[in-house]
């Protein structure tokens, strides 16, 4: 069994709004600018960029927080293990989270990408499935 096979594999095409448990394999096409964002948490100063990442199926952008960022370049191709899908500005965007993680593979299982099916261009319409503020709906009395 090949490094690529271990898990079934969602193809980027196919990833719906709130994919959860994303297994696949894609290639970095590019990485954007770098920007620091301020935790609403701890107050707490983070690094986070967006790679856009493809494979035979389609693209997306990939977010990467920290110390992902500077263990990508351009043309790797990657395996991503329990990434999942948000939605962000009204685009999907794919994320690795705490729970996710990324090796780099040698070859891909594809011989070209589609560029031209970019799941993050397409808008999204969604309801804020994530209550904000201190609580966050756990202590509440009723």
């Amino acid at each position: 069994m090949s490094d690529y096979e271990e898990e079934p594999q969602l193809k980027i095409g196919d990833l719906k709004t709130f994919s959860r448990k994303v297994y696949t394999v894609a290639k970095v096409i590019s990485i954007g600018e770098v920007r620091e964002v301020t935790s609403r948490n701890d107050n707490s100063t983070h690094q986070v960029c967006e790679a856009l990442i493809a494979d035979d199926s389609g693209s997306v952008y990939l977010t990467l927080w920290d110390d992902n960022i500077s263990q990508i370049e351009e043309d790797m191709v990657l395996k991503l293990d329990n990434a999942y899908v948000n939605v962000f500005r009204g685009s999907m965007r794919l994320n690795l989270g705490r729970y996710g993680n990324f090796s780099v593979l040698e070859k891909a299982p594809f011989d070209e990408v589609d560029l031209e099916n970019n799941v993050s261009a397409q808008q999204v319409e969604y309801e804020n499935r994530r209550p904000y503020g201190r609580d966050r709906g756990r202590s509440r009395r009723y």
